[in-house]
């Protein structure tokens, strides 16, 4: 991800926030056969206060990947989407895309299986935790049998980023009053309303006037 320092994202307690509200995450290695890209839910290390990350893959995509012997770069993609230049008022102007992400690279740390199954119960716990009656890992139908074959078809990794790239972009490079239109409008109802993105640019340009 090419870096523009007007964007550059390096707050440490805004990249964490990032990750923890975004857990959907891309992997990315590069392997002998080529790149190779999945998709998994990853957490915030809990027993940490940086950026390391940790989640599990399926067999055999550990094999995949070479986890733990290659380089894993994971994708973050937090909110975005289409910013219309109509927006900016009557001006040369051509459409953008308003976004946030953050790449992590490093060599993992694939994980025991005593803690493999303990990021499994974590983020059992995390999403279910929001449905009026949660289903977690560990209670029944579920027997620790069933249990014991999930964990064995997956591996846990940890990963601490040795190279972290974020970017945060969000009309940064625009005035004041542009601003506030372009929040208005994703906050509205129209064909590109979008109001996580709405709120994630209401965060940053107050940052930017803070003193």
């Amino acid at each position: 991800m090419r870096q523009n320092p007007s964007f550059a994202m390096t707050d440490a307690a805004e990249l964490r926030r990032l990750i923890d509200d975004n857990p959907w995450m891309t992997l990315v290695s590069h392997t002998p056969d080529g790149l190779v890209a999945s998709h998994y839910a990853m957490l915030l290390d809990e027993d940490r206060d940086d950026l390391t990350i940790v989640g599990h893959v399926g067999k055999p995509d550990d094999m995949i990947h070479g986890l733990g012997e290659r380089e894993l770069l994971v994708v973050v993609q937090g909110p975005h989407g289409y910013i219309s230049p109509g927006w900016y008022g009557d001006v040369a102007a051509v459409p953008t895309w308003n976004f946030v992400s953050a790449h992590l690279s490093g060599v993992p740390e694939v994980l025991t299986p005593t803690e493999n199954l303990a990021i499994l119960d974590r983020l059992v716990a995390r999403f279910e935790g929001r449905m009026p009656d949660p289903r977690l890992m560990w209670e029944r139908p579920n027997d620790p049998a069933y249990i014991e074959r999930l964990e064995r078809g997956t591996v846990g990794f940890r990963l601490t980023p040795t190279r972290v790239v974020a970017k945060r972009k969000l009309s940064q490079n625009k005035t004041a009053e542009v601003v506030e239109t372009v929040i208005a409008e994703l906050t509205g109802d129209g064909p590109y309303g979008n109001p996580v993105l709405a709120a994630e640019m209401r965060r940053a340009h107050d940052a930017m006037v803070r003193p």
